[in-house]
């Protein structure tokens, strides 16, 4: 996969959440999110800071920050939220196509890409029929990575097995479900648990709850 291909992927994923949004009504923003102690408004914010961050800027905001990560985590947030709910889209739409981003391959942003959409879609009700093919990679990402998010460790000595697409990897007690439910599991959303079947899965949802 070339990183012209995986960046396509990245924008397709960031314009169908825009659009997914686009008439959400405003006290609909404020809804928790998957993500613990952000609203579903803070998430996006947070992932307009990602693609306008460059590894020197990002750096600088590390240093500025005292390498306290989730500092800098807030910091970005608070510089993309904007005023309003209306604002807070606007600026995630004029980074739909941005190809700046942080340390780290692509196919990384792909999975922040896909994972924080799906943080923000849940709660508020909104399902997305992902392409298999984006999602296969992303799990084929994870399975081998704890960058960033803690994936690999999750699933270690576990078999997981795609219900809807090629995915497959490991070895030990089996955990099967759709990709999308297997990826969210892996980076510690328990909720997808409920949606995945196979005696691995108590392992899993304990593991889930690991940062």
């Amino acid at each position: 996969m070339g990183r012209g291909e995986t960046w396509g992927r990245v924008h397709a994923e960031r314009a169908a959440l825009a659009e997914d949004l686009a008439d959400l009504p405003e006290r609909a923003w404020a809804t928790p999110s998957l993500c613990v102690g952000l609203s579903v408004r803070e998430v996006l914010a947070h992932m307009t800071a990602a693609a306008t961050l460059n590894p020197i800027t990002w750096l600088a905001g590390v240093v500025r920050c005292r390498f306290d990560f989730d500092e800098q985590v807030a910091m970005r947030l608070a510089e993309h939220v904007g005023a309003t709910p209306a604002e807070t889209l606007t600026r995630f739409r004029r980074v739909r196509d941005s190809t700046t981003a942080p340390p780290g391959p692509v196919v990384a942003w792909l999975g922040e890409v896909v994972v924080h959409s799906e943080d923000i879609r849940r709660p508020l009700g909104i399902r997305r029929d992902h392409p298999v093919e984006t999602l296969t990679q992303v799990a084929e990402y994870y399975r081998r990575s704890d960058l960033v998010v803690l994936a690999k460790g999750r699933v270690r000595g576990l078999r997981l097995r795609a219900t809807d697409g090629p995915f497959t990897t490991g070895a030990g007690p089996l955990v099967r479900g759709t990709t999308l439910a297997l990826i969210m599991a892996m980076t510690g959303r328990v909720a997808y648990c409920d949606e995945l079947e196979g005696d691995g899965v108590a392992t899993l949802r304990a593991r889930a709850h690991l940062s």
